[in-house]
């Protein structure tokens, strides 16, 4: 249910599933049902916003899939029950019509938190910490995962997926974005270089992860508080997986290291008073500078692909510079490894 703005869907085979689902539901005609089209972010769903004619303040989301699915195996449906049973503040599921393709959600209005901090001029640091609260809470559900068999259980952050996500970047940073050719043992060396990366953080011991935790994907609802959204993709990961995004993605400029590691050593009083397993600060660091490599390359092979295969450089292209800037920081804190390679291209960046 991400923010976004109002669109023009009249005539739209989609506003027809919606209209016709929505008036079987509130029992009321077609022509009553309110809808507003809302923009997701790089999401594969399509949201909309509804109300009824005679009660429009009272709205929900709609999140409409391309077609029918199985309620059983619905992967937002899973992680948002094991979320539940953790009593992580996730929307609530209204109504779900698998054969039309629609879940009916809660609607916790337009207020991100990266929107609710960028207008807390400063003064957000309370809202900021409690995001850092929820990502040890969702760690101490890794239990509950494994017990329930959800399919956040059944998926991890192995050395295959890492990878993945690191080819997805070569492909659209190098290629759809920049259109730069390599000889192949340049090739060679880079994907070398990305591979080990890759398998260093496979190694890493495993929690449950939120997968994609950064500040649109967490809204401050009309009570103050904060809730958890698009966690459908939740897998077993890394300990800094999803503090990375928190702390260092989708900013015009490298966060601040000095602030960078006060939220670290947060970070870790909060696992421990949600019962989690004690990190050394030094072992936490290590992992969130090559974490911080790979999330980043992972984010910047996104935000080329929208700039550059889907047109959404307006949105997406400011956040590539100050990332590659991140990466280069990170790749050269003192331990983290040797990657001549990948540094020297992404220095002629």
């Amino acid at each position: 249910m991400p923010a976004g703005a109002s669109s023009s869907l009249t005539g739209s085979l989609s506003e027809k599933r919606i209209r016709t689902y929505a008036a079987r539901y509130f029992d009321i005609p077609i022509d009553d049902i309110h809808l507003q089209g809302l923009t997701p972010d790089a999401s594969t769903r399509t949201y909309y916003r509804v109300a009824r004619a005679n009660n429009p303040t009272e709205t929900f989301i709609i999140s409409l899939y391309a077609s029918p699915f199985n309620p059983q195996d619905n992967s937002f449906l899973d992680v948002t029950r094991l979320f539940e049973k953790a009593e992580l503040p996730v929307p609530k599921v209204i109504d779900v019509a698998g054969t039309d393709g629609i879940i009916l959600q809660e609607d916790l209005g337009d207020c991100s938190l990266t929107k609710w901090l960028n207008e807390a001029n400063g003064a957000g640091g309370d809202m900021f910490r409690r995001a850092i609260d929820l990502i040890a809470r969702i760690q101490a559900a890794t239990n509950l995962a494994y017990e329930a068999d959800s399919v956040s259980s059944r998926l991890a952050f192995d050395a295959d997926k890492l990878m993945w996500e690191l080819n997805y970047f070569f492909d659209h940073f190098f290629g759809s974005l920049n259109q730069r050719q390599f000889s192949s043992q340049q090739e060679e060396a880079i994907k070398n270089e990305l591979q080990a990366i890759a398998s260093e953080l496979a190694s890493r011991p495993r929690t449950l992860t939120h997968r994609d935790y950064h500040g649109m994907n967490l809204m401050v609802d009309g009570k103050g508080r904060l809730r958890i959204i698009d966690h459908q993709d939740a897998r077993m990961g890394p300990a800094t997986y999803d503090l990375v995004p928190l702390l260092v993605e989708r900013r015009l400029r490298p966060a601040d290291e000095y602030w960078i590691e006060e939220n670290q050593e947060y970070f870790l009083r909060a696992r421990e008073a949600a019962g989690m397993p004690r990190i050394e600060i030094k072992d936490l660091r290590h992992e969130f500078n090559l974490m911080t490599v790979q999330r980043q390359l992972k984010a910047i092979g996104t935000f080329s692909y929208q700039t550059a295969v889907i047109g959404r450089g307006e949105v997406y292209l400011k956040y590539i510079a100050p990332a590659v800037a991140t990466v280069l920081r990170a790749i050269n804190k003192p331990g983290v490894g040797d990657y001549p390679a990948l540094k020297s291209v992404l220095e002629d960046f």
